[in-house]
């Protein structure tokens, strides 16, 4: 068995932090104006295809030595267990889709489905469909409104458990569509099939994906301020095309979270690797092992515990508030992870999803 890379565990670690950061924000409140909302500003929508692009490696990961090895058998045993895994995350995101809408896991499922034929793909093949579903997104904006169902000020669905609704939410205009987004997962495919141990390798990605990230966030705001010829209502509107915002996911905010995951990644792999005995890295190591548990107690305990204490309205706290009180639930998954790993591998409910998938 090939050994564990402590890296990708690591960038799953910052990953699920940086969601957490994200959504307590959008849940919270984010009122009033500091250092910390161009902090928290880092994190939107980049935590989120960061996490999908791991999920890719990790499929890539399950699979690689069983085709390497041409071992038929292990192989379709290997694509039972991600089809199981892709029903099981799928009912989970929809279980507690009543208290958190912009909810991630239920996607997950989708995008494991649609990668699951590009698993003995040509690294070449599975890049090329990743950019197709990145491009043919704004084709699909021609033909049908992107705000049909949505009330954006209180980001809300409506008609969500129609057919029509929760087609369209799932595959056009939810928080996360399949349709671009399950190009993310591809794109944690095509990494996942490289060679992830050389070092030459991961330098090379690590410089074009910064060179990448930079020259889109660049084109991005110089775009919109020359266009938009100082007037801020024009600026806004261009910005919905032309800017990062992960809603709606045109393709420069496609390629500007595409990059920067490959950057995470590719720099928690290096600095990981040289110090694999640092507390930290270990620290963080346990805890992207239980990102799954931390996902969704981010949401039934961290979100569940201040909508039942609350004194003020969801949505009123200050940025202050939600920026701090991420950080705290964090540190507490931090110490939760540590303590757990030291008597079980896997976290409560990466067991249940491994007994009931494997």
């Amino acid at each position: 068995m090939a050994k564990r890379i402590i890296g990708v565990d690591v960038a799953r670690a910052l990953a699920v932090i940086g969601m957490i950061i994200v959504n307590f924000k959008m849940v919270f409140g984010q009122k009033g104006q500091s250092w910390l909302g161009v902090f928290s500003s880092i994190f939107d929508g980049k935590a989120a295809a960061t996490f999908v692009v791991l999920a890719g490696i990790g499929l890539a990961f399950m699979t690689n030595s069983s085709i390497k090895q041409k071992e038929a058998l292990k192989l379709k045993k290997a694509k039972l267990k991600i089809l199981k895994r892709a029903l099981f995350l799928f009912i989970i995101g929809l279980s507690y889709i009543f208290i958190w809408p912009a909810d991630i896991l239920h996607f997950y499922g989708i995008y494991m489905l649609i990668t699951l034929p590009f698993i003995k793909s040509k690294p070449k093949t599975i890049a090329l469909f990743s950019l197709l579903l990145i491009f043919i997104y704004p084709l699909l904006m021609f033909f049908f409104n992107y705000d049909t169902h949505w009330d954006f000020s209180t980001y809300s669905y409506q008609d969500f458990w129609t057919f029509e609704g929760f087609f369209r939410n799932l595959f056009y205009n939810g928080f996360h569509p399949v349709i671009p987004w399950a190009a993310f997962m591809l794109i944690g495919l095509w990494l996942g099939k490289q060679n992830l141990n050389d070092n030459a390798f991961l330098k090379k990605a690590l410089w074009v994906s910064l060179s990448i990230f930079i020259i889109v966030q660049i084109t991005s705001k110089l775009s919109i301020h020359f266009l938009s010829e100082g007037n801020k209502n024009v600026a806004n509107d261009l910005s919905q095309v032309l800017g990062t915002s992960p809603m709606p996911p045109l393709p420069i905010y496609m390629l500007s979270g595409s990059s920067i995951a490959i950057f995470i990644i590719s720099i928690c792999i290096l600095i990981s690797r040289k110090f694999n005995n640092n507390i930290i890295i270990i620290t963080l190591t346990k805890t992207g092992q239980l990102a799954l548990t931390f996902y969704v107690a981010h949401v039934i305990i961290g979100m569940g515990a201040i909508e039942a204490f609350n004194t003020t309205e969801l949505g009123m706290y200050t940025l202050n508030f939600s920026i701090t009180y991420a950080l705290v639930f964090s540190l507490f998954c931090i110490i939760f992870a540590v303590i757990w790993t030291k008597y079980k591998k896997s976290g409560p409910l990466e067991w249940i999803m491994r007994k009931l998938t494997d």
